[in-house]
C-alpha cells in the first residue's frame, strides 16, 4: 500500500566480483572484467577524456517499466555537465522479459547483467549498464524501500516498479523528478562521490552517513534517501543538484 510510511533508500553497495569468463560480442572477445570492478573505481575514466572519448549507456528495462524520456534526458544532461567526452554520449534502450521474481538480491541483479549486457569498454569508449527492474530489493523492510543501487564501477540498478509505486499520485513526487533524483544520485556514487574513489578536496563527507555529502541541499546528501525527501519533492520543480564541494572533487578527478 502506498499509504505505508516508506523511507527512500538508495543502497550503496561495494560489490566486488571477478568475471566468470570473457564474453563474445560481435565476434570480438571482450574483457568483461574491466566492467566488474568496485563502485567508484572508474570515476576518472568516466569523467575525463584521457582514455575514453565517449560514453555508451546501455539502458535496459523490464517490459512495461521504461523510465520516462524526461529522466533519461536529464541523466544525459547530467553526464554532459560533468564529463569530458568529445565524441559524445549515446543511449541505447531496449526491453527484456522479467525474471518473474517479486524480490531480488543484488547478486540476482548482477546475474541479469551477466546474461543480458551487450556493451563493454572498448579502446576509446566506456560503457555504462543501467537496468530498470520489476520487483523489489531484498533489503526492503516494512518501513524502508530501496530505489536504486550502484553495485559495480559501471553498473547500477533502479527498482523501477518501486519508483512507480511511490510517484505520480497525490502527496507523491512527479515520476520523472523521482527517477532523475535516483538515477543521478546513484551515478554520483559511480563517479566516486562522496569519498568513494574521487578524492575529496575538502572534508565534506557526512561522518554519520558515510559516502554522502554533509551539505543539506546537495544531491549526495543522505536525506535524499529518506521518506521525508519524497514528501519534500511534491513542491520541487527539478531534482537536487551537486553542491560546489562535490563538483570541485569531480573537477580535480578529471571532470568538468
Amino acid at each position: 500500500m502506498k499509504k505505508l510510511t516508506l523511507f527512500f533508500v538508495i543502497l550503496l553497495t561495494f560489490f566486488y566480483s571477478c568475471s566468470k569468463d570473457d564474453t563474445s560480442n560481435s565476434e570480438n572477445t571482450v574483457n568483461v572484467f574491466d566492467n566488474r570492478q568496485a563502485t567508484g573505481s572508474s570515476a576518472n575514466d568516466i569523467l575525463s577524456d584521457a582514455i575514453f572519448k565517449s560514453i555508451i549507456v546501455e539502458l535496459v528495462f523490464v517490459e512495461g517499466l521504461e523510465p520516462t524520456q524526461t529522466a533519461i534526458d536529464n541523466f544525459v544532461s547530467f553526464l554532459q555537465a560533468r564529463t569530458f567526452k568529445p565524441q559524445g554520449i549515446t543511449v541505447e534502450k531496449r526491453s527484456i522479459s522479467s525474471m518473474g521474481k517479486a524480490v531480488y538480491s543484488i547478486e540476482e541483479i548482477a546475474d541479469v547483467e551477466r546474461e543480458e549486457r551487450i556493451n563493454y569498454n572498448t579502446d576509446d569508449e566506456i560503457a555504462i549498464w543501467a537496468y530498470f527492474t520489476d520487483g523489489k530489493s531484498e533489503n526492503d523492510t516494512d518501513t524502508e524501500a530501496v530505489l536504486g543501487t550502484a553495485y559495480w564501477n559501471t553498473s547500477f540498478v533502479i527498482y523501477q516498479e518501486t519508483v512507480e509505486n511511490l510517484s505520480n499520485s497525490p502527496q507523491e513526487p512527479n515520476r520523472s523528478l523521482l527517477e532523475t533524483t535516483v538515477i543521478t544520485h546513484e551515478f554520483g556514487h559511480i563517479l566516486g562521490l562522496t569519498n568513494l574513489g574521487t578524492p575529496m578536496q575538502t572534508n565534506h563527507e557526512d561522518p554519520e552517513n558515510e559516502k554522502h555529502c554533509d551539505v543539506e541541499s546537495c544531491l549526495m546528501f543522505w536525506t535524499s534517501e529518506t521518506g521525508s525527501a519524497i514528501n519534500n519533492m511534491g513542491s520541487m520543480n527539478s531534482a537536487p543538484q551537486l553542491d560546489s564541494q562535490c563538483i570541485t572533487d569531480l573537477q580535480a578527478n578529471g571532470g568538468r
